[in-house]
């Protein structure tokens, strides 16, 4: 069957527009994805923390070296790429695939890329047991729902949240970004640091130190000489301070055991306890 020379032309014409319009297709440069203020995202919307407060952040864990970061819900990645300005290695667990790559050329822009890097995962299934410090910017929900995750961590990690605190345990520290009118928004920072488990009962020389805990705070007993004390204390990672009386019995604790030093009004001495495995 022959085609008309008319039809022929057409689909010459046809063609060649189809080609154009692919050449076209592939030199168009992508269009540029700008995260919005207040766009959503898996579990909350996006809100950047002010640059003054990331800094705040990263001073109240006092971060170094040889640190590692993780920020859980990173965002642009600003966090991210501040610690690894300052030495640090650090990590952002981010779901939106867009600020994931957005946070990579940040990085790459900045000269961190080799510090600073970016997964895109979801921070319910990801693990982060090998950061040092762990910065959020997440509802008190979420932060109620990640605690018990969190208060397994090595003893000593910290926690800094933007604003938003662990429902009833209590922080460790709490600081502003707001003192010089830097900050107009969400200026709170809280931080928690992961306390050592030490609930149970010890033995203390010929004594035994029991011992309730509620997150860092601790209270309970010791017994010694057939006298019993009251004792109130209270973690710091892994750093105990008991008071027992006119005791004042400070250390550190490695698993199942506590060495320190314990002071009397005018003398001190060293303590030890260890507990049953």
């Amino acid at each position: 069957m022959k085609v008309s020379r008319v039809l022929r032309d057409m689909l010459c014409v046809l063609g060649l527009t189809l080609a154009v319009g692919a050449v076209y297709a592939q030199a168009k440069p992508a269009v540029e994805f700008k995260p919005e203020v207040g766009q959503a995202g898996k579990d909350v919307v996006w809100v950047p923390t002010s640059q003054v407060l990331v800094d705040k952040m990263l001073d109240m864990a006092k971060v170094t070296p040889a640190d590692y970061v993780i920020d859980l819900g990173s965002g642009d990645g600003r966090t991210v790429i501040t610690a690894a300005k300052r030495g640090v290695r650090a990590l952002g667990i981010e779901y939106n695939p867009d600020m994931v790559q957005l946070s990579k050329e940040n990085a790459t822009k900045e000269g961190v890329s080799d510090k600073a890097t970016f997964m895109k995962a979801d921070i319910f299934e990801s693990d982060f047991s090998k950061a040092s410090v762990i910065t959020m910017f997440l509802l008190p929900d979420i932060n109620l729902k990640l605690r018990p995750k969190i208060l397994n961590l090595k003893p000593g990690t910290r926690i800094v949240s933007n604003s938003f605190t662990m429902g009833d345990w209590e922080d460790d520290d709490t600081a502003t970004a707001n003192t010089n009118g830097d900050c107009s928004y969400w200026c709170i920072a809280h931080m928690w640091i992961v306390p050592a488990k030490v609930e149970g009962t010890w033995q203390v020389g010929g004594g035994k130190l029991t011992l309730k805990q509620t997150y860092q705070m601790l209270s309970g007993s010791l017994e010694s000489s057939g006298q019993t004390t009251a004792v109130t204390g209270k973690m710091r990672g892994d750093q105990i301070s008991l008071k027992a009386g006119a005791a004042e019995y400070n250390g550190r604790v490695n698993g199942n055991a506590i060495e320190g030093t314990v002071k009397t009004g005018s003398q001190s001495g060293k303590w030890a306890a260890s507990r049953g495995k």
